[in-house]
């Protein structure tokens, strides 16, 4: 067994709050392209222009031309072995949390009870001009924007567009749980886009250890991260899990 995956997992067991915070390289594994890399969502669509709440008030049907492929490239998604993982993780009793950028559902669905959304959930719907929410399994969307049943506005993904404001709940509590936590998973995330990259920052202001499981090293791997682990997480993190059962 890798050294550094044995010495972040004896790290874990005796961490007393460990918090896990996920990006986009999390789903990869499951059929989710990073939507900023090759093939990605944005190589198609100029995320200025399909990705901006003006952009969906002025002309919401424009915008469901892309959220109709977003929807084809997530529906048959299921999660991977790292979400599993940290679903595991948590039933030990040895993950207080995960905060995640993603909107794909894959953790909760994994078995993640304590999930933070830093930019919403793809499986529920909202109305901007009422306020209502419904669940998107209640529409039959076919080729034609979902309509709210209480006023009749095309309705939008319970997603954070540009232009919009993090919801103030998930940011605090994302950073009261940084500030306590002890150890900080980094999983599949390049750590630049801002809040959610002020996470690790905080943590490890605060004196915890900083983990990272990615193919690639980022900017925070040669400055706050302790253990650096490279690799597919959807096998990174079941050797994780392993090693964590054997001690």
């Amino acid at each position: 067994m890798n050294d550094l995956i044995l010495t972040a997992a004896k790290i874990v067991k005796e961490s007393i709050s460990t918090i896990a915070l996920t990006g986009a390289g999390i789903s990869v594994e499951s059929g989710i392209p990073d939507f900023r890399s090759a093939g990605g969502l944005w190589t198609r669509y100029n995320p200025s222009e399909y990705a901006h709440i003006d952009g969906f008030r002025h002309n919401p049907r424009k915008i469901w031309r892309m959220i109709f492929e977003l929807r084809d490239m997530t529906k048959n998604a299921q999660p991977n072995p790292a979400h599993i993982a940290l679903a595991q993780l948590e039933k030990m009793g040895l993950l207080k949390a995960v905060i995640t950028q993603n909107i794909d559902n894959l953790h909760q669905r994994a078995g993640n009870i304590k999930v933070v959304e830093f930019h919403g959930n793809s499986e529920r719907l909202q109305c901007i001009y009422c306020g209502a929410e419904y669940p998107a399994d209640e529409f039959m969307i076919d080729d034609e924007p979902p309509h709210c049943k209480n006023c009749g506005e095309i309705l939008k993904p319970s997603v954070i567009f540009f232009g919009e404001m993090i919801p103030q709940m998930a940011l605090m509590e994302s950073q009261n749980l940084a500030s306590d936590a002890k150890v900080v998973l980094v999983i599949g995330t390049s750590a630049v886009v801002y809040p959610a990259s002020s996470i690790p920052h905080i943590a490890k202001a605060n004196g915890a250890y900083i983990i990272e499981f990615n193919v690639e090293k980022t900017v925070i791997s040669p400055t706050i991260t302790d253990i650096f682990i490279q690799g597919k997480v959807g096998e990174t993190l079941p050797e994780f899990i392993e090693a964590i059962m054997t001690l």
